[in-house]
């Protein structure tokens, strides 16, 4: 299959440039208050294409120690906590039929840092956009280990968006 034969089975860059029918607008928690991204979902007849595009992320200049971080929707509805979990309103991973982790609705592939910057694009069938509607999304400061039961060993929540229908007609 060639590249142009691909394109017209799965237009990705038409849909990207498309509205999208949910947004998040992602903070940081107060550890990290100057992170700042858009998380953009795109329903399609293949499923969900989630593009995220995450600013001021933690950075290293380590080499070999690039930061990866892990990437959920949590199941809860909004980004507030206390001092010890300042989002801990975002409760666990998005799992509506009982999976064990990684096999959650909400697991998602994780983000890769780069100078503070991360954009991850990828399709999933593991949820609609309406079945995430008034969710959360999570970026931890940890990659998921996509192991540990329940959630991965993914770290604290250091930032937080909540996924709301996009009622606009840009992005």
């Amino acid at each position: 299959m060639n590249y142009q034969s691909l394109c017209q089975q799965f237009p990705i860059v038409p849909i990207l440039q498309g509205i999208p029918q949910a947004i998040a607008n992602l903070s940081g928690s107060p550890d990290h208050p100057q992170i700042t991204g858009t998380v953009r979902l795109y329903q399609t007849k293949n499923g969900v294409i989630v593009y995220a595009d995450i600013r001021n992320l933690p950075d290293t200049e380590t080499l070999c120690q690039k930061k990866i971080f892990g990437f959920h929707i949590h199941s809860g509805t909004a980004c507030t906590g206390d001092e010890m979990d300042p989002f801990s309103a975002a409760m666990s991973h998005d799992n509506p039929d009982n999976c064990l982790h990684p096999y959650h609705a909400g697991d998602l592939p994780p983000l890769f840092g780069n100078h503070g910057i991360a954009v991850s694009v990828f399709l999933t069938d593991r949820f609609s956009v309406s079945e995430v509607i008034g969710k959360t999304i999570i970026i931890h400061d940890a990659p998921d280990d996509f192991t540990t039961q329940p959630s991965g060993n993914s770290g604290t929540k250091i930032a937080c968006g909540i996924i709301r229908r996009n009622t606009r007609m840009c992005c």
